[in-house]
């Protein structure tokens, strides 16, 4: 059973500040805990060989790993692509307690990263008694390897989740996500990744994708990230306005601006 809180300790477990750096790198604070998300700090122009093709970003993230102060967790999808773990990026996984990934990256990266299969939860402490549940969330990625995303939510409660959803396409995992929680945010993966060595089909969510996710999580906001900034997109912020406002659901997107703090509350 998780502990109670000491009183006096201000738990803002109905929002949820979130500061976009680029790519899928975002420095989330909630319920009093620091979380960066798949740490891509290297500058545009880097170019890597990955096996499925070479990864070509574009853009500069909007800080550095020395501006990101105190990082409680990192949340990895996976280490296996370098546009979720950059060669600059590998320096803030040791600013961390911990790093959550999958067990194929917990093997590779070692020390204290900690690898979770789909649906396995961990409660993460914050400084000053708050703790955090995170469970991993199912990801099919359709490139070799595993990936995963995360739902959180404080630990002493199942209500108001936020869900990471890493490199996926729409499937019924991400479904089944929406089913078992109540999430009032989605830091939503989109861009329409492709590369000639996996064929046609996109490896992450099209915008018309990113549509059907949010009818399925229909009490969340939409944080779109991770379309913009590398080469492998196929679709960018004007795809995505555009079928979520044929959609009648443009209301629902949140964009963030790079190196800016944003908060998303809820009731």
């Amino acid at each position: 059973m998780a502990p109670s809180l000491p009183v006096g300790i201000p738990v803002m477990a109905n929002s949820l500040s979130i500061t976009y750096i680029g790519g899928p790198t975002v420095l989330l604070e909630f319920n009093g805990i620091r979380l960066l998300t798949d740490p891509v700090f290297d500058s545009g122009g880097s170019e890597y060989e990955n096996g499925v093709g070479t990864l070509r970003k574009l853009t500069d993230p909007a800080m550095a790993v020395g501006d990101l102060g105190a990082i409680d967790y990192v949340l990895l999808s996976h280490d296996h692509h370098a546009d979720h773990l950059g060669h600059a990026g590998r320096a803030a996984l040791g600013l961390a307690k911990a790093v959550l990934t999958t067990e194929d990256g917990a093997q590779r990266l070692g020390g204290h990263s900690v690898g979770l299969r789909p649906w396995q939860s961990m409660d993460l402490p914050g400084a000053h008694g708050e703790m955090l549940r995170v469970v991993a969330a199912p990801a099919r990625h359709e490139t070799p390897g595993p990936v995963i995303g995360f739902v959180l939510f404080p630990a002493q409660s199942d209500q108001k989740a936020v869900y990471v959803s890493g490199d996926t396409i729409w499937f019924e995992g991400v479904a089944e996500v929406a089913r078992r929680f109540q999430v009032r945010a989605v830091v939503l993966h989109l861009g329409a990744a492709s590369f000639p060595a996996v064929g046609p089909v996109p490896v992450t969510m099209t915008a018309r994708e990113g549509v059907e996710a949010a009818r399925a999580f229909a009490h969340a906001t939409i944080i779109p990230v991770h379309f913009e900034g590398w080469e492998h997109f196929r679709e960018g912020a004007g795809d995505i306005w555009r079928e979520f406002a044929g959609a009648g659901l443009e209301h629902r997107l949140r964009w963030p601006e790079q190196g800016k703090k944003i908060r998303v509350a809820w009731d």
